[in-house]
């Protein structure tokens, strides 16, 4: 099974290339809902998170008050720091049991997790090929502003708090600029499944 990271910074169009790629046939994980299933009522994830932020990122029914923890985590780098170090091995751990699983049932499959830190984490280096999404800093500062109503002195905040774009795209086997419509995004991710297909055909033929 050809196992394929995918990431990009905050706001670059990564939820739509994973979809397509769920379209063309890919097995596909998103880190962020994983990331979610780890810290829901009751599991060993949201426990560390209250432990170490307190129950103010809590709603009134237990549950993770999203919004109020990332307003914590994106005002100090070190509490975001250690936020990704609690949720981190939950969430790799997750990631590997679901792909092993994979293996077993599709092993001519290729699985693609998407993950925004996976560069940051080491995380990509689990991975047989690595894509990177990007687009124009002005466009992503917009869509940024308009999925999480921020102002843009905000939305600016956020995108410095991250790795610039230009240093995750050296990482990359492939590129995905997604600054141009969906239907430009779409081409280049159906030129890059292509490409994934004859890459695992080659690493099975090479088994």
């Amino acid at each position: 099974m050809l196992k394929v990271g995918l990431t990009g910074s905050i706001a670059v169009g990564k939820s739509f290339v994973l979809g397509v790629l769920r379209e063309l046939g890919a097995r596909t994980i998103d880190a962020d809902q994983i990331a979610r299933e780890c810290v829901e009522p009751g599991t060993p994830g949201l426990t560390e998170v209250v432990k170490e932020f307190g129950s103010g990122v809590l709603n009134h029914d237990g549950s993770l008050d999203r919004a109020k923890l990332g307003a914590v985590v994106f005002a100090e780098e070190t509490k975001r720091e250690k936020l990704n170090s609690i949720l981190h091995p939950f969430i790799i751990t997750r990631q590997d049991e679901m792909m092993r699983q994979w293996e077993i049932e599709t092993p001519k499959a290729i699985a693609v997790v998407d993950a925004a830190l996976m560069i940051e984490s080491g995380g990509y280096q689990r991975f047989d090929k690595l894509i990177v999404v990007h687009c124009e800093p002005e466009v992503q500062i917009e869509r940024l502003m308009k999925r999480n109503t921020l102002a843009r002195e905000e939305a600016e905040r956020r995108v410095k708090a991250q790795m610039p774009q230009e240093e995750k795209m050296k990482y990359a086997d492939y590129l995905i600029d997604t600054s141009g419509d969906f239907q430009n995004t779409r081409k280049q991710v159906e030129e890059l499944w292509r490409e994934l297909e004859t890459a695992n055909r080659s690493a099975r033929d090479t088994d």
